[in-house]
Order: C-alpha cells, then sequence, then structure tokens
C-alpha cells in the first residue's frame, strides 16, 4: 500500500453515506490507494452503514471516543505500526480526511506527486473549498495556515472571519506554516517519529501543532492547489460550542508551551548565540509570551462576561485551568540537546512577527495578500 487514506468517523453516518462513495470513485484508480474508515467509538448507525452499504470498505472499530487525536493516533498504529517496528506493507503515506470532506477527480495525484518529487516535505495538503458557498475558502485551513506572534492562527484566504473567494490568487504552491487537518496528507516515516498528533489535545488545533513540531526537525509543509476539496465545517462540534472553544483556548497554550521556546532558541541560535544561551533566551521569551498570550485570554473572558456569554466565560477559564495541569515546560538541557540534532536543518516557514488582530482591525489588513512579506519571521536551513 502506498497511501493509506483514513476517516476517523464520530456519528457522522449521514456523511458517510454522503461522501464516502464520492470518495471511493475518486481512488479507484489510484495505484497502491485504500480508504480505511476508523471508527471512534460512534453511537448512532455509522458501523451498521459500513457493514451493510460499504462491506468492501476495511473498517477499523474502537469501543470508545479516543477524541481526534487518540482515534487517528491509534489508527496509525493498526495501519503502519511504529516507527522502530512498521509493519510489513506499512503505506508510504498516511492521508487524514473528514468525514464531511467532498472530493474532487484527480485530487489525490497532485499530492501525491508533490511528495514523491520533494523528499524534504513532511506534509502536503489541497485548497480547501467552503461546501456550501463553492467559490468561497473555507475557514478551516484555505489555502494554508500561518500564525501570528500570540499564535492566532490564520490563513492564505482567511483572515479572522473574513473569507476570500478563489479567484486563482494562490494557485502556486507554496510552504506554510501549517495545513488543514480536515484533509493533510503526511508522510507515514515522520508522523511515527514525531509520535503522531499530540493526545494532550483530544481534537482541535492538533494538525498546527504537527506542522510545527514537523518544521522544528527540518520537514517542509505545503499546500498544493492543484487539488481542491469542498469541506461541510462543524460536522462534530458546532462553531458556537462552548466545549470547542473551551478545546481552541487550552490547546493554542499547549501549543505554545511544545513549540515556542525551541522556536525562539533556534532563531537566536542561528544568529550565533551559543546553545546554553540560546535555551536560556529561548525559554524566558517563550514563558513571556506566554503570560502576554494569557492576558489577551482574560481580556476575551471579560469581553464574553460583559455580553453575558457565561458558558464562554466557564470555557476560557477552564482552558486555562486545563492548560496549568497538562503542560510540559521547557528544560534548558532539553533545548540544548534539540539545537545540537536539529540546529542546523531546521526551517519556519510563515511565523507572523505581529499580532495579526489589530493589523487586521486597525490597519487594513484583512486579506491575505495585504500583508507585507517582510513581517514574516523565516528561519533557513544552514
Amino acid at each position: 500500500m502506498k497511501t493509506a487514506i483514513v476517516i476517523l468517523n464520530w456519528n457522522t453516518e449521514g456523511f458517510l453515506r454522503e461522501f464516502l462513495p464520492g470518495l471511493l470513485r475518486s481512488v479507484a484508480d489510484e495505484d497502491g490507494a485504500e480508504v480505511i474508515v476508523a471508527d471512534n467509538g460512534s453511537t448512532d448507525g455509522s458501523l451498521k452503514v459500513m457493514r451493510e452499504e460499504f462491506p468492501q470498505v476495511r473498517t477499523i472499530a474502537f469501543n470508545r471516543n479516543h477524541g481526534f487525536t487518540g482515534g487517528y493516533n491509534k489508527a496509525f498504529e493498526e495501519i503502519y505500526g511504529t516507527a522502530e517496528a512498521p509493519l510489513e506493507n506499512a503505506p508510504e503515506y498516511f492521508l487524514l480526511i473528514n468525514s464531511d470532506i467532498e472530493v474532487t477527480e484527480g485530487w489525490l495525484r497532485p499530492l501525491t506527486q508533490w511528495m514523491d518529487s520533494h523528499p524534504d516535505c513532511g506534509a502536503c495538503a489541497p485548497k480547501l473549498h467552503s461546501w456550501q458557498d463553492r467559490e468561497m475558502f473555507e475557514y478551516a485551513g484555505a489555502a494554508g495556515g500561518y500564525l501570528d506572534s500570540f499564535g492566532y492562527p490564520f490563513c492564505r484566504g482567511r483572515i479572522l472571519k473574513r473569507l476570500e473567494k478563489d479567484e486563482g490568487q494562490y494557485d502556486t504552491p507554496r510552504n506554510v506554516f501549517w495545513a488543514t487537518g480536515a484533509c493533510l496528507l503526511v508522510r507515514s516515516s515522520v508522523y511515527a517519529g514525531l509520535h503522531g498528533l499530540d493526545e494532550r489535545f483530544f481534537a482541535h488545533m492538533e494538525e498546527i501543532d504537527l506542522c510545527w513540531r514537523m518544521q522544528l526537525q527540518g520537514w517542509k509543509v505545503t499546500v498544493v492547489p492543484q487539488s481542491t476539496v469542498y469541506h461541510v465545517g462543524g460536522g462534530t462540534l458546532p462553531a458556537e460550542s462552548p466545549f470547542k472553544l473551551f478545546l481552541n483556548y487550552r490547546n493554542n497554550l499547549l501549543m505554545l508551551d511544545n513549540n515556542l521556546a525551541r522556536t525562539y532558541a533556534l532563531k537566536l541560535y542561528r544568529q550565533g548565540r551559543p546553545a546554553e544561551e540560546a535555551a536560556r533566551k529561548g525559554i524566558c521569551r517563550a514563558r513571556l509570551r506566554t503570560f502576554l498570550r494569557r492576558d489577551l485570554d482574560g481580556f476575551s473572558a471579560v469581553v464574553y462576561m460583559l455580553a453575558f456569554r457565561w458558558k464562554n466565560v466557564s470555557s476560557v477559564l477552564r482552558a486555562h485551568r486545563e492548560y496549568l495541569s497538562l503542560r510540559h515546560g521547557s528544560e534548558t538541557q532539553d533545548i540544548i540537546a534539540y539545537l545540537q540534532n536539529y540546529g542546523r536543518k531546521a526551517e519556519m516557514n510563515g511565523m507572523y512577527g505581529k499580532w495579526i488582530i489589530p493589523r487586521a482591525v486597525f490597519k487594513g489588513e484583512k486579506i491575505f495578500t495585504s500583508i507585507k512579506d517582510k513581517d514574516f519571521v523565516k528561519i533557513k536551513e544552514s
């Protein structure tokens, strides 16, 4: 098997009926591609649908919901094995695809061809369009994602909640900071080496964390616009769900905890600072930036309070409590070891050196093309 195309399903039997037939047709002539459904403890009729309507599709059934992160990691182990002991016929590529994705004819080949011809690429993704408004980019990734200096994500084609119409303005393949987890092709050996998705996240922002960790080890993340898929969005959790809000606030902080100190240390190390100094200063800068980000979250909680949105206030406060209990922190010796292993080959593309919210609201940077390239922090392989 070359490519394992894995749908992680949880209580979305309607999406399976609507979108799985088209997915199967689209890859019927793709050599070495297999569609697999991993069911994450569904309590609706999903497993019955798979047994009766799609008996030809391999189904992996879990006895409970392990979340997006745990579910995909368990499915990966079933299909690939581990970094130390890959299974016979383990797939070269592992494709994470949501059950609410509608694919287009020929969508897969540009992605696998890109990976075949770019051995330094750890992950790539198609353009993501809205299923409801098909000419518009979709919120959860659009044409490739970026991250601002406080950890707020935005995209080519989507800044804050403003979505752009796809008029071909982003039709050149480009290395980005993160690519959508709704349809993400990853190199299986890289996924295994990074131990997959961080299971503390459960769901939401886990793909940004994965892409960040890939870059810190020298892998590129690319959007290949010759491929396009359509995303319904909100298939598992609606956009206004307090639980989704909680996950986004908590996971954003966990993502900063995982990666920010190493990123600051890497930049200082490339500027010629000794590894120990770069590590110490990187940790200090990351702690300060995270402290400021938590202050901004506190301001959001006050705004929710003034609007009498008490469930949202509770979500923000709970997110911070859980972050404090789950964070790993960074040790100087761990950062030094990282710099010794990856300090000369790691790259970073697409970290925006400013805060995107006031830039979009007050400076008019409401579409990606209005952002100046010089404002992005770039760390190249040395």
